[in-house]
C-alpha cells in the first residue's frame, strides 16, 4: 500500500492518497468542512438524523484520513466513535502527520469490517458508515446478505445504515447492494448527482437504510440546497432505478 499526505488548498488542509487515489480530505483547522460531495452527503444525513450537537454512537467500516470522525467529534461532542481500519500502517500515519484533537472520542481498532462488526453488541450504534475501499470498490463481503444483516444487529432499532458506493451506469454493483439491503431493512434510499444517475459520468451513490421511514427524509432535507444538489431515490423511484439487482452471499 502506498499512503501519500499532500498538501491541499489550505495551510492546514491536506490529501490523503493512497495507491495513486485520493481517499481523504481533511483540514485541521475545521473539521467540519467536507470537500468531497459524498462525504458531505453523508454529513447531511448525521445533520438531520439526530438534534444537532447531541452525541451520537458510531461505527465507521474504513478509516483513511479520519474525515468523518472528525467531522462528528467537533459537531457532537461527547459521540463515541469506533473505527474499524485494518490496515495499522495508514492509520499511525494519520495520526503521526494529521493528529486527533485531544478528548475526540475516536478509538480505532485494527481489525477488518466483518469480524470488528461481529465483536460488536446488538443495539449498540445510532450510526454505521461503511466507506471502505479495494481497488476503487467496496469489497463484496462487505454488502453480502450476511454483512448487512449482522449490520442490522448492530445498529440500534432508530439507526441508520449509510454505504459509500462507487458506479457507474448501468449501476450493476449498485443494484445488488440495494436488493441485499431492502433484503434486511425495511427502508432504503439512495443519493447521487443527477450527472451520475443520467450515466453521463461515474460517481458516488450514497445508500442510507433503516428500520423506520427516515432515511430517505434524511437525505431529502439538504438534497437541493447542497453545494452540489443531489437526487434522492426511494420507495417506486428506487425500484425503477435500481431493481432488479441480484441477492449478494457469503458463500458466492
Amino acid at each position: 500500500m502506498s499512503i501519500e499526505i499532500l498538501a491541499a488548498d489550505g495551510p492546514d488542509a491536506w490529501l490523503v492518497r493512497i495507491d495513486g487515489r485520493d481517499q481523504s480530505y481533511v483540514d485541521l483547522a475545521d473539521p467540519t468542512r467536507l470537500a468531497f460531495d459524498y462525504v458531505r452527503r453523508m454529513g447531511d444525513v448525521i445533520d438531520a438524523h439526530a438534534q444537532p450537537g447531541a452525541p451520537l454512537r458510531v461505527v465507521h467500516v474504513g478509516g483513511a484520513g479520519l474525515t468523518l470522525p472528525r467531522y462528528v467529534a467537533a459537531t457532537r461532542p461527547r459521540s463515541s466513535q469506533v473505527v474499524l481500519e485494518p490496515f495499522e500502517a495508514l492509520t499511525d500515519q494519520v495520526r503521526r502527520e494529521l493528529p486527533l484533537p485531544r478528548h475526540s472520542g475516536i478509538r480505532v481498532r485494527p481489525v477488518d469490517g466483518r469480524s470488528g462488526l461481529a465483536a460488536l453488541r446488538d443495539g449498540e450504534a445510532d450510526l454505521i458508515v461503511i466507506d471502505a475501499y479495494v481497488d476503487a470498490r467496496v469489497p463484496d463481503d462487505l454488502v453480502t446478505v450476511e454483512a448487512l444483516a449482522d449490520t442490522a444487529r448492530v445498529l440500534a432499532r432508530s439507526g441508520r445504515c449509510l454505504v459509500n458506493l462507487s458506479d457507474r451506469a448501468p449501476f450493476a454493483h449498485t443494484r445488488d447492494v440495494v436488493a441485499g439491503a431492502r433484503n434486511v431493512f425495511e427502508h432504503v434510499a439512495i443519493g447521487a448527482e443527477p450527472a451520475t444517475l443520467r450515466a453521463r459520468r461515474p460517481g458516488n451513490l450514497l445508500l442510507v437504510a433503516g428500520h423506520d421511514s427516515g432515511p430517505a427524509d434524511d437525505l431529502a432535507r439538504r438534497a437541493s440546497t447542497s453545494a452540489s444538489p443531489y437526487r434522492v431515490l426511494s420507495g417506486t423511484a428506487l425500484t425503477d432505478s435500481f431493481g432488479g439487482g441480484h441477492l449478494l452471499h457469503d458463500d458466492r
